[in-house]
């Protein structure tokens, strides 16, 4: 007998020449799922229930079901015998797009993370390289030093150069 190192994939079928497409397959299974779990489906199966049992404990000309109910408790079998399977389809198919998603997310946090590191570079280079310049209190402070000295007698006379001393 081969063994199988693998164990998380299932078999390749058998070839039969049967074809079907697994994922009409999957979201039949899902939409299934998705009405099994419902409050709705629970009612109903609940009334169809107490109508089985009442047509078979009260009228007694229609009882294809008697007391320990063996027909009802083998379509109970059939039904979780499907269901389960069913389920479990729909949970793998949405773990799989939740593994997908997580890695779309995983793959944009780190371009939002490498986006927000970079512009973070860039603010600091435009704080270092506005560092340097003059605000406009400085210059008015130089302008007022200006006008300060020109003000004051013997400093308004130009020399050579064409300086104000």
């Amino acid at each position: 007998m081969k063994r199988r190192d693998d164990l998380a994939r299932p078999r390749r079928e058998a070839g039969l020449g049967l074809r079907y497409d697994r994922s009409a397959f999957g979201r039949f299974a899902e939409s299934a799922a998705r009405y099994i779990g419902t409050a709705r489906f629970l009612a109903i199966q609940s009334v169809l229930v107490v109508i089985w049992l009442g047509l078979n404990v009260a009228v007694v000309s229609l009882r294809w079901d008697p007391y320990p109910f063996i027909l009802l408790n083998l379509m109970f079998s059939v039904q979780a015998a499907y269901a389960a399977p069913l389920i479990l389809l729909a949970q793998n198919r949405q773990e799989r797009r939740d593994r997908e998603q997580a890695e779309v997310d995983r793959a944009v946090a780190i371009r939002t993370h490498n986006d927000a590191e970079f512009l973070a570079r860039e603010i600091a280079s435009v704080r270092i390289a506005l560092a340097g310049l003059a605000t406009g209190e400085d210059l008015r402070a130089h302008l007022a030093r200006v006008e300060g000295r020109l003000e004051s007698p013997g400093t308004t006379r130009a020399g050579d150069d064409g300086r104000v001393r």
